[in-house]
């Protein structure tokens, strides 16, 4: 397996990756059978959790991207969340379900939820595959679904990165310091 020197270890193999994805497709399945949710994927770092996630889910669904940014090259959030929300995704009337790889401050996912919320949509749920509580500042905030609770680390792999760096590993790693 192919480990960069920039990671200190293994988090999440892919295989436990692989399960815990298997586990939350089957519980929206579940959730949305006989329904039409739209997917909306936050690029670029949940798109593989995504594309591994839908096709999980047995049960018609649509999907859409939009993008947010508050890392930059830093491994903090710089607190200043950059939202790019298509006007073009439809979401009045919809059940919509919010996927993102990770839930850190809650600064990005509250700022995608209001922003979503405005336009009407009958259900809102967000699914994230990392969870990292210790490090929230919007009190409260939690999503309806997650894979992995984490400690304060850094992580990369599975579409998380590091300057645009390490989103092709196959699993989750700690990045060295």
């Amino acid at each position: 397996m192919y480990v960069p020197e920039e990671v200190d270890r293994v988090l999440f193999t892919e295989d436990e990756i692989k399960a815990k994805i298997a586990e939350l497709g089957e519980k929206l399945t579940r959730e949305y059978e006989g329904k039409n949710p739209l997917f909306i994927c936050v690029l670029k770092g949940a798109v593989v959790f995504f594309s591994d996630l839908i096709r999980e889910i047995k049960c018609p669904l649509e999907i859409n991207f939009l993008r947010a940014s508050s890392y930059g090259n830093s491994t903090v959030s710089s607190g200043d969340v950059k939202l790019s929300v298509g006007e073009d995704i439809i979401i009045k009337d919809r059940d919509i379900v919010l996927v993102e790889d990770i839930l850190d401050t809650a600064r990005t996912l509250f700022a995608l939820k209001n922003d979503l919320l405005k336009r009407g949509p009958r259900s809102l749920k967000i699914v994230t595959l990392l969870d990292k509580p210790s490090r929230r500042v919007v009190s409260g905030f939690s999503a309806d679904y997650s894979g992995f609770e984490i400690d304060d680390l850094f992580v990369v792999g599975y579409g998380l990165d590091f300057d645009e760096k390490f989103r092709n590993l196959p699993y989750i790693g700690i990045k060295k310091s």
